[in-house]
C-alpha cells in the first residue's frame, strides 16, 4: 500500500494547504501509515485473515458513527454479502457509551451502566464464529472499555482466537479509534481553513 490512507479519508489532495500541515508532522504520518499498513497488509498474516481484518474494522468504524471509513475497509471484502451483514450488526450495535464500571473509589462516581452487544443467530451465521466473536470482543472494547475481564477473553478463545490474535484485534481497534479521531479532526481542520 503506497498511498496515505488517513490523507483518502479524510480528502486531502496532494498540495493543499491541509497536505501542507501534514507533512510538517512528517514522522507522525508515516508511522500512522506504517500501522495501517502492518494491520492491514502484514507481511506475515498470522492467523488473521484479511478478511476479518477488514470486516471487523468495518464494524469497528460503523459503530463509532463514520460510514465513509467503514466504506473504506468493508469495500475490501470480496463477499459482499459479508460486508452488508457487517454493517447490519453495526447498525444493530450502534450505542452512545463508554459505559462501564471502575473499582470501588472516586472514579466509580462515573460508572454508567449500557447494554453489551451481541449479534443475533441469524448474523452470527453469516459472520461466522470468528469474525462474530471478535464483533462483541470490538463492541466491548469501544463501548465498554473499563469492564475487560477474563470472560471475553475466554469467549475470543472459545471461537477459535488465539492468543497473538487477540492482541491483533485489540490493536485493530486501538487503531480504528485514533484513525477515525484523526480523520475527523483533519475533516474539522479542512472545514475551517
Amino acid at each position: 500500500m503506497s498511498d496515505d490512507v488517513i490523507d483518502r479519508l479524510a480528502g486531502i489532495a496532494p498540495g493543499s494547504p491541509l497536505d501542507t500541515v501534514r507533512a510538517r508532522r512528517s514522522e507522525a504520518r508515516s508511522q500512522a501509515q506504517a500501522s495501517y499498513e502492518a494491520l492491514f497488509a502484514p507481511v506475515e498474516p498470522g492467523g488473521v485473515a484479511a478478511a476479518e481484518r477488514f470486516a471487523l474494522a468495518g464494524f469497528v468504524a460503523a459503530v463509532h458513527g463514520q460510514p465513509e471509513i467503514a466504506a473504506h475497509y468493508l469495500d475490501q471484502l470480496a463477499d459482499k454479502a459479508l460486508a452488508d451483514v457487517v454493517r447490519e450488526a453495526a447498525a444493530d450495535a450502534a450505542e452512545r457509551g463508554p459505559y462501564g464500571h471502575f473499582p470501588a473509589g472516586p472514579l466509580s462516581r462515573e460508572d454508567a451502566p449500557g447494554p453489551s452487544w451481541h449479534p443475533s443467530e441469524a448474523v452470527a451465521a453469516v459472520l461466522g464464529r470468528r469474525v462474530a466473536a471478535g464483533a462483541v470482543h470490538a463492541h466491548m472494547l469501544v463501548f465498554h472499555p473499563r469492564d475487560s475481564a477474563p470472560a471475553p477473553l475466554q469467549a475470543l478463545l472459545d471461537a477459535g482466537w488465539t492468543t497473538t490474535d487477540i492482541v491483533t484485534l485489540s490493536q485493530l481497534v486501538a487503531f480504528l479509534s485514533f484513525q477515525i479521531r484523526v480523520v475527523a479532526g483533519l475533516r474539522v481542520f479542512a472545514a475551517a481553513m
